[in-house]
C-alpha cells in the first residue's frame, strides 16, 4: 500500500441492522474506488474495514453518519488497520 492510502477498521452502532446497511455500504465503497469488507455483528453494530486513498476514506467515513434510509447510526469508531490480506475488491462478509 503506497503513503497516500490507508486502511481503517470502523464500528457502526446505532439502528444499522435491517435497513440494508452492508449492501449501501459496498455499493459507496465500490463507487469511491474502496476495497475491503463489511459484517454484521451479533450487537447490532456493523464493522467495516475500508482501504483506498485518504480522501475516499474520509469521505467513507463520513457517509456512515448517513447510511442507507432507514439508518440511525449513534457512533462510527476508527482504529488504524494493517494493509496486509485486503481484498481485491469490496465484499460483504456473513
Amino acid at each position: 500500500m503506497t503513503d497516500d492510502r490507508k486502511a481503517t477498521l470502523v464500528h457502526i452502532s446505532g439502528r444499522v441492522q435491517g435497513v440494508s446497511f452492508r449492501v449501501w455500504t459496498r455499493k459507496q465503497a465500490q463507487r469511491l474506488g474502496l476495497t475491503g469488507w463489511v459484517r454484521n455483528e451479533d450487537d447490532g453494530s456493523v464493522t467495516a474495514l475500508i482501504a483506498g486513498p485518504d480522501g475516499a476514506v474520509a469521505t467513507m467515513l463520513k457517509q456512515f453518519w448517513d447510511g442507507p434510509i432507514g439508518a440511525s447510526v449513534s457512533r462510527v469508531d476508527t482504529e488504524p488497520a494493517p494493509a496486509g490480506e485486503l481484498p481485491s475488491e469490496f465484499i460483504i462478509r456473513h
